[in-house]
């Protein structure tokens, strides 16, 4: 009994009622419009006292919304958030957009129909039903004092019927309150099929999260491989200067300042670096480096590490397009952090470059040396470099063979078609 009351006078319920009678008044302007319509073609003068006419604007008026929610795109927007906030639909079930393509314009003029339809039913209910169930229950009462007070009918007087209409009249109150939750629960059923995303909108939300995702991606590789970098050739070279302090003092101030080199350089890329996340490069933005400017500097730091780099380089870096030598850049980079952090310091690493078949080519070989322990949440940096070579339609490969560790990637000089 309790479980039948809530589901007919429970919270939800209740608010969900609200949403019907709003749906009542919402339909009230398409009645008025309609009563224009019906009045002269039922030759009525007093649409008001017709039921008949009544009844045929409201039929005539619910064409008229849909209509209305056909050309108003943010009609399906603000039904959403009322139908969260009354029905109690899940959010992620909703499409908070307007409604663009003309699939999602039928549903919302379906439902926007639905919604006044059975709304400006259980409203015209609510106002009629209470004051009837009212003077049903108060009869035995009224026929206490005067049995002609109402004028009651003559099978009225039988006692056992008249003790009956409070039964009746409780009754229609319960009809009345089961309406409304039957008409509330349909509602809110259909309003995830109606009011959802369209295959249009999912679409469109897949595309947006996959260029979010594309710009988190990006962010998170250029922040490997800079600032990656960076941390790695200090960490070595204050290593390295530890170990000698005392010994030797000349290498110490020059690990120094190739420390504060690196720091210094690392602030610049970090700062293009968050210009990703700008919709553009804001003024005074570093650029983000490229193998034309940069490429000696790198090698400069590497080598302040204590890594023996033996570089040859083919092609003419400024002839190259700015996104391959950006990109390039950053390859070489990474290249360079992974030998400073598992060949060991004191090997020799080989760079390649050249252009040939209308491709740049990088390659870079370090024997196998002392692997370094692996840092929990490492290991992105082939990953990372597979995925810049992708983006340019070029390819990456790495894997050891006999002489040790060798990475090669090729980048094509025009854009893929």
């Amino acid at each position: 009994m309790r479980e039948f009351a809530r589901l007919l006078f429970g919270r939800r319920t209740r608010r969900r009622w609200i949403h019907l009678i709003l749906g009542g008044a919402l339909a009230m302007p398409y009645v008025f419009v309609g009563q224009l319509v019906v009045g002269p073609a039922l030759d009525s003068r007093y649409v008001f006292n017709d039921l008949r006419a009544q009844v045929l604007s409201f039929v005539v008026g619910l064409p008229l919304a849909a209509l209305t929610a056909w050309l108003f795109p943010l009609t399906r927007s603000m039904e959403a958030v009322v139908v969260r906030s009354l029905c109690g639909v899940d959010e992620g079930r909703l499409s908070y957009g307007p409604a663009r393509s003309r699939v999602a314009r039928r549903r919302t003029a379906a439902w926007f129909t639905l919604h006044l339809g059975f709304g400006g039913i259980i409203a015209g209910m609510s106002l009629a039903v209470p004051p009837f169930a009212a003077v049903l229950i108060a009869l035995p009462v009224v026929a206490l004092f005067d049995d002609d007070l109402l004028g009651l009918p003559e099978a009225m007087g039988d006692g056992r019927l008249l003790a009956l209409m409070p039964v009746a009249g409780v009754a229609c109150l319960v009809a009345l309150a089961a309406c409304a939750a039957g008409a509330g629960a349909l509602l809110a059923r259909w309003a995830p099929a109606l009011l959802g995303p369209t295959p249009e909108d999912r679409l469109a939300a897949a595309e947006a999260r996959a260029a979010d995702l594309a710009v988190r991606n990006r962010l998170a590789r250029e922040l490997h491989d800079s600032v990656g970098h960076a941390l790695s050739a200090v960490a070595l070279q204050a290593s390295a200067a530890r170990r000698v302090l005392d010994s030797d003092p000349e290498f110490v101030r020059e690990a120094l300042a190739a420390i504060e080199d690196t720091t210094r350089r690392t602030v610049g890329e970090l700062d293009a670096v968050l210009g990703v996340l700008r919709e553009g490069d804001a003024p005074g933005t570093a650029p983000a480096p490229t193998l034309a400017a940069d490429l000696d500097g790198l090698l400069r730091r590497t080598r302040a590490g204590g890594l023996r780099v033996r570089a040859t380089v083919d092609a003419d870096p400024e002839s190259l397009p700015p996104v391959v030598s950006r990109e390039a850049y950053r390859i070489v980079q990474e290249g360079l952090s992974n030998a400073l952090k598992h060949a060991g310091g004191q090997v020799t690493v080989t760079l390649r470059i050249a252009v040939a078949d209308g491709h740049l080519e990088i390659t870079l070989d370090n024997p196998l040396g002392a692997a370094a322990p692996c840092r929990p949440g490492g290991g992105h940096g082939l990953r990372g470099i597979a995925d810049r070579a992708r983006l340019l339609g070029g390819t990456a490969e790495a894997g050891a063979d006999a002489a040790g560790w060798r990475l090669r990637v090729r980048l094509p000089l025009r854009s893929p078609a």
